[in-house]
């Protein structure tokens, strides 16, 4: 078997035989139609390995690295030097620290090809313009640039030294705009930042990140996994059904797709809503993981390796979230505040989360109608609520019993209340104050999807919806919720609760063996209560 890639160097990569997943007719498509191009993806999806993929090929050709490839006998291009630009290796708290660590490259690459005689300068947009102006006539090269934004998203919730960074980059641009030394330009990044401070002043590069036509160069499809990962694949059933490999049948290899498919998939890049990927990193970590562990694992690779993206730290510093919305399945952008956000610093908070994984696009582009954004999948809604969990609790409350078994699938009702009870307690209720049903809710729900219960929010029946129920393989828990801020009332608000759940059936659809528990509790939101005051077992 052919070992999993834990490289972003093609070369690393074919030298090691690892997996290459050939995107390689996407990379040639796109040198030949496009000059100058820009795509915008979340961490860890593959953003480097592709710029690395582009300047290998420019600067080596396809011997012999691509002799398996779709491109091999394909690609005709000339040999071109190659200026690979990572800005995640630049300073991103000291101007000056960044201006000098960005200089540097432009002189060694210099060094490396025999360009001399420039004027040396601290400014880098300077410096390249002068190399450019020594440069023989015929003389042109690749230039990439990894995370372009990774300056500009450090800086969120500080406004001066962002606008600085804003200023030395859209000269960066300005100075390499329409260059003739360059034949080919890539630039990648996590935002799409359109407006006057980056863009306007390198409007010559194209925007493919929502490009139907290569909505699929980044990240993993369905077929892709199952050409590349076969071995694994057969692997992971062998395991689970205790088989050997060369009996899994193409029926049980379909079946681990669809479960793979419910945590990894449905990452969307597409304005026409069509073409859907995996994410790489969880893909790879999941298959890794079958082999070294010899077990079928669904954990949250893409969300552990990395924690949480340093923008949405920073952007959570100065702003809540809203949780109500992030709670939906669906939610509505304004066309253009998604299409050409301005400013990091005024961004709509749900252009960021989709910019940054989090939320993913639902719909077509249409201009004249909103644009509809969701989570993707289990893995990023659990990352999702992590997140949101880590804002709106003080502290960690644990969801374990004993012997790593959830208290809400093996616990008594009491177990149940006091859990809920110590969650409520650890509340921030300076940021997010219980004021009503739908929030006490909401922050539940936060919590108990945050720790990776399969939550069903305000699940239809034929008579109505329940407030929360929550799976798992042998027991159901309904909750009906109520909220009051009054001792008196309490009773009269147990007692509707414990009838909506009588009446309604909640719990009672598809519930197989299942035990079913339903409960109906009511929250005391006075200040001096700030708990489940009453509750009861309905069955």
């Amino acid at each position: 078997m052919k070992i999993i890639a834990q490289s972003e160097n093609i070369e690393n990569l074919v030298d090691k035989d690892s997996i290459y997943v050939d995107k390689t007719e996407y990379i040639y498509n796109l040198t030949r139609q496009y000059d100058r191009v820009f795509f915008s993806r979340p961490r860890r999806f593959g953003k480097s390995l592709t710029l690395n993929t582009i300047g290998t090929l420019f600067e080596k050709g396809v011997d012999p690295y691509f002799k398996e490839t779709w491109i091999y006998d394909k690609w005709d291009q000339d040999k071109y030097p190659v200026l690979h630009l990572s800005f995640l290796e630049y300073s991103a708290t000291d101007l000056d620290a960044f201006k000098k660590s960005l200089c540097q490259p432009l002189r060694d690459f210099a060094r490396l090809n025999g360009i001399t005689d420039y004027a040396d300068d601290v400014e880098p947009n300077n410096l390249i313009r002068n190399i450019f102006t020594v440069m023989q006539d015929k003389m042109q090269i690749a230039l990439l640039i990894d995370e372009y934004d990774r300056q500009l998203t450090a800086n969120i919730n500080n406004p001066e030294l962002y606008e600085k960074f804003r200023i030395c980059l859209r000269d960066f641009y300005g100075a390499i705009k329409g260059k003739k030394q360059i034949k080919f330009l890539a630039v990648t990044g996590v935002t799409r930042l359109k407006d006057v401070s980056i863009f306007s002043v390198g409007s010559d590069i194209m925007d493919l990140s929502y490009n139907n036509a290569y909505s699929k160069l980044i990240g993993f499809t369905r077929d892709e996994i199952k050409h590349f990962y076969l071995d694994y694949l057969k692997l992971g059933v062998a395991y689970e059904n205790n088989k050997t490999p060369e009996s899994v049948t193409d029926i049980e290899i379909e079946n681990l797709l669809d479960r793979m498919a419910e945590h990894y998939d449905s990452y969307c890049f597409d304005e026409f809503n069509q073409n859907k990927v995996f994410s790489t990193y969880s893909v790879n970590g999941f298959l890794k993981d079958i082999y070294e562990k010899k077990t079928v694992r669904f954990g949250d690779y893409w969300y552990d390796v990395g924690g949480l993206p340093s923008i949405l730290m920073n952007y959570m510093e100065s702003h809540n979230l809203d949780i109500e919305k992030l709670l939906t399945s669906e939610i509505a952008i304004p066309y253009n505040e998604f299409v050409n956000p301005t400013s990091l610093i005024d961004i709509n908070e749900n252009v960021l989360m989709c910019q940054t994984g989090y939320l993913t696009l639902k719909s077509e582009l249409d201009p004249v109608d909103d644009v509809i954004l969701g989570t993707a999948n289990q893995e990023v809604k659990s990352a999702l609520f992590r997140l949101l969990s880590l804002r709106v609790y003080q502290k960690n409350v644990s969801p374990y019993s004993t012997g790593k078994k959830y208290v809400l699938e093996q616990g008594t009702v009491e177990d149940i209340i006091n859990l809920f009870n110590e969650v409520l307690a650890a509340l921030s209720y300076d940021k997010y104050p219980v004021k009503d049903e739908s929030v006490l809710r909401s922050l539940l729900q936060v919590y108990l999807i945050g720790k990776n219960h399969d939550v069903r929010v305000e699940q239809n029946n034929s008579k109505g919806r329940s407030d929360i129920i929550v799976n798992f393989p042998k027991r159901r828990v309904v909750l009906e919720l109520k909220f009051t801020d009054k001792v008196n009332s309490e009773k009269a608000k147990l007692a509707e609760a414990e009838q909506q759940i009588i009446e309604n059936g909640y719990g009672l659809e598809a519930l197989g063996d299942r035990e079913l528990l339903q409960i109906a509790c009511v929250f005391n939101g006075d200040k001096n209560k700030r708990q489940i005051t009453m509750y009861k077992t309905v069955s």
